[in-house]
């Protein structure tokens, strides 16, 4: 068979025309074409490195014998999008994959290094790189700097926090403003444990990125290293002929989930596993992903649910340090892409010391049974979420009067103008993904009820999502959601909700006769829509089947 640029096949004439009018000569594009898949952009500190770390990449693929080729994908910041754009957040995680895909179809490359940083680029990317099923490997970009400040330490989430600070009065105006300009300190991801490091960290614990490469500085030296490195390793895949699933397969992901839950993971993840499993066409539901993330303890716990930060987490030994502390729990005779190993051969070669006071070992963990609590009861039958993890012991039992609201704009409003009573349960619905849509994310009323000290007392429910930036009783992704039709919408002021954690159930205590009541006269909320949102309405899954939306293969045609 002739080579692609080969010139005695004219049927390539277009493409090696086209190809040399970008700089390309006949010899490079002979050579295995490396797509690279970059997000980065101006307005996302997460992503604004990732232009320096492409070009490290590509020479990486130069220096092994490859033709680098770099694309564009969208790259949008959730923290930007808060209490605005957030409505279209969630759908650009299938937007990224489908855009991704199509392009990578379109130009045919042999194999992929998808760059990423945040919240749902990765799971986008993710889900192409599954459905794609081609050599591929992943970089991040790397954490950023912490912010110090009278002898604390601080990162996004502590600003998010800070406005129900300000609004209790608990810190003055020139406090605020300082923190609005320092807090989110340089460039890279935000130093917490939110679903961006979390899905970072995720990439590395299944091989599919370096070790330390979500959890290290942005700015450290080792990032253009481990740049040049990937941009190696991907032309062996290629030669070799190793695709996706050659090593992501169910063990891997078992391995992946075990290990969220031992780090106490951001919520969306069980959002995103889900539906990376739809696409990769795994038996694995939420019920089954709860049994999994329940069979390990959380030996570690980062901001905003400890005092901890990323760069903690990086000096204390990273993802490597938990890997080998929870390797008993973990399928050991997998191997790593990126690292060209097995994951038990990593392991017994990790000598770097870990730091027990940041991760715990086996024997002394912070909770016993995993991060998640997946809740089911008449409110939630087909599940809900809770970040455990982040939850007082005192609050894990919780019953009090429902103070109901439409969407998250009014719970905010509430929030600033109203006084929130004690032992409440806030109640934001249709917010899920077809009723917002697009299942905002509730982060910043959430800190909020931090920063007014509320956490301890007051509960929040909703078909909407909350992240991994979330501490609190916050109890998201109920489903059915509101706009189906579940229990969540015939909610009234005053009704009684019963949480109970260790049960694992959510409750609405009203008389069944009450319900069928309320259910003959309720009516949908009147949003209408158009282009995007509208097209992501129809076709959007529940969120118990990860919201999957242009890899829903349950669309009509």
């Amino acid at each position: 068979m002739e080579k692609r640029g080969d010139s005695r096949n004219i049927t390539e004439a277009y493409y090696v025309g086209l190809m040399s009018s970008v700089g390309y000569r006949k010899k490079d594009i002979a050579k295995p074409v490396i797509g690279i898949v970059n997000s980065w952009n101006d307005v996302n500190p997460g992503h604004k490195p990732l232009r320096e770390l492409a070009a490290y990449v590509k020479e990486g693929v130069w220096a092994a014998g490859g033709a680098p080729a770099e694309f564009g994908v969208p790259g949008p910041c959730d923290g930007i999008a808060q209490g605005s754009g957030m409505h279209y957040i969630l759908p650009q995680r299938d937007l990224i994959a489908a855009s991704a895909e199509a392009m990578i179809k379109a130009h045919g490359f042999d194999g992929l290094v998808f760059l990423c940083s945040c919240d749902k680029i990765i799971p986008g990317m993710l889900m192409a790189a599954a459905h794609l099923d081609m050599p591929c490997l992943f970089l991040t970009a790397g954490s950023m700097l912490p912010y110090h400040e009278g002898g604390e330490v601080y990162c996004t989430s502590d600003l998010k926090e800070a406005i129900g600070q300000y609004k209790n009065g608990r810190i003055d105006r020139e406090t605020f403003d300082r923190w609005q300009t320092n807090m989110c300190f340089s460039a890279g991801t935000c130093s917490m444990y939110g679903t961006a490091n979390t899905m970072g960290a995720f990439l590395e614990a299944t091989g599919l990125a370096p070790f330390g490469s979500s959890t290290m500085l942005f700015c450290d030296g080792e990032k253009a290293r481990q740049a040049r490195d990937v941009g190696e390793r991907i032309v062996s895949l290629v030669n070799d002929k190793t695709p996706f699933s050659h090593f992501i397969d169910r063990s891997m992901i078992e391995n992946g989930i075990r290990f969220i839950s031992a780090t106490g993971g951001s919520t969306n993840a069980v959002l995103h596993l889900l539906a990376l499993c739809r696409v990769m066409g795994l038996d694995i539901d939420i019920d089954k992903l709860d049994e999994i993330q329940q069979s390990i303890p959380v030996i570690a716990k980062f901001k905003p649910s400890a005092k901890h930060n990323i760069h903690d987490f990086h000096k204390a030994g990273g993802v490597l340090g938990v890997l080998s502390t929870i390797l008993p729990h973990l399928h050991e005779n997998v191997f790593l892409a990126a690292q060209d190993k097995t994951l038990k051969d990593a392991v017994s070669g990790f000598s770097y010391p870990i730091d027990r006071e940041v991760i715990h070992s086996l024997e002394k963990p912070l909770h016993p049974d995993g991060c998640f609590g997946i809740l089911k009861g008449n409110l939630s039958p087909n599940g809900s979420v809770v970040k455990k993890s982040a939850v007082e012991p005192s609050m894990f039992r919780h019953k009090g009067p429902a103070v109901v609201f439409d969407s998250e704009e009014a719970v905010r409003d509430h929030l600033l103008s109203a006084n929130v009573a004690p032992g409440s349960v806030l109640v934001i619905r249709y917010e899920g993904p077809k009723g917002g849509p697009g299942m905002r994310e509730l982060s910043i009323p959430a800190a909020m009820l931090v920063g007014m000290g509320l956490h301890t007392s007051v509960a929040m429910v909703t078909d909407g999502r909350f992240s991994g930036a979330t501490r609190g009783p916050c109890i998201g992704h109920v489903t059915p959601e509101a706009w189906d039709g579940g229990l969540l919408a015939l909610v009234e002021n005053g009704d009684i909700i019963e949480i109970d954690i260790d049960a694992k159930t959510l409750t609405l205590h009203v008389p069944e006769e009450e319900l069928k009541t309320r259910q003959k006269n309720w009516k949908r909320p009147v949003r209408p829509l158009k282009g995007v949102l509208s097209a992501y309405r129809k076709g959007v899954t529940s969120a118990e089947r990860g919201a999957v939306w242009l890899y829903n293969e349950e669309i009509d045609d």
